[in-house]
C-alpha cells in the first residue's frame, strides 16, 4: 500500500499545496536494465491522480473525478533513470489549468533529500475531461468539482 506524505492534500492559509503521493516501486516495474520501464510511469501517474481525487478530495460531490474522467493526452519528459529500491518515489501533483469541460494535471516524480535539494526523474502532464460513460459523452465540470480542483490550482505553470 502506498504511503501518504504528511502534507498530502493540505491547504495552508487558503493557498494550494501540491498533493504528495509516495508510490512504492515494484520489482515487476523494472526493465532488463534495472530501470523503471517507461510505460510504468503512466501507472504511477494514475495512482497519484486517483489518490489525489478520491482519497484526498476535500469537497463532497467531487467523487466522480476519480473514476468519471478520461485521459485526453499524456505528456512525459524523462529526465533521469529511476532504478529499483525499497523506498517509495515521491510524486507531486497539482492542477495547472481548469476549463469548462477539461483540466490539466502536472506531476513531478522525484526525490527530496534531507537538505531540501530535489532530484527530478520525470515531469509529466495529463489533460483530462469528465465523462458520462453511460451516455458515452464528455460533460462539464460541476461547481463542486471546480471547488475541489481549485484547491490544487497553480495557474500559469509551464
Amino acid at each position: 500500500m502506498a504511503e501518504r506524505g504528511p502534507d498530502a492534500g493540505r491547504v495552508c492559509d487558503d493557498r494550494p499545496v501540491r498533493h504528495v503521493f509516495n508510490c512504492p516501486l515494484r520489482w515487476a516495474d523494472m526493465d532488463s536494465l534495472g530501470h523503471v520501464n517507461n510505460v510504468t510511469y503512466v501507472d504511477y501517474l494514475q495512482e497519484a491522480r486517483v489518490d489525489m481525487l478520491r482519497v484526498h478530495a476535500p469537497q463532497s460531490g467531487s467523487e466522480d473525478l476519480a473514476e468519471g474522467v478520461v485521459v485526453v493526452r499524456h505528456d512525459i519528459e524523462f529526465l533521469a533513470p529511476l532504478v529499483f529500491r525499497p523506498e517509495p518515489i515521491r510524486i507531486e501533483t497539482w492542477v495547472t489549468s481548469l476549463r469548462a469541460a477539461s483540466f490539466e494535471l502536472r506531476y513531478d516524480i522525484l526525490d527530496v533529500h534531507r537538505d531540501g535539494t530535489r532530484h527530478m526523474y520525470t515531469r509529466a502532464s495529463t489533460l483530462l475531461t469528465p465523462y458520462v460513460f453511460t451516455e458515452e459523452r464528455p460533460r462539464r465540470i460541476s461547481d463542486a468539482e471546480r471547488t475541489t480542483l481549485e484547491r490544487w490550482l497553480e495557474p500559469g505553470d509551464t
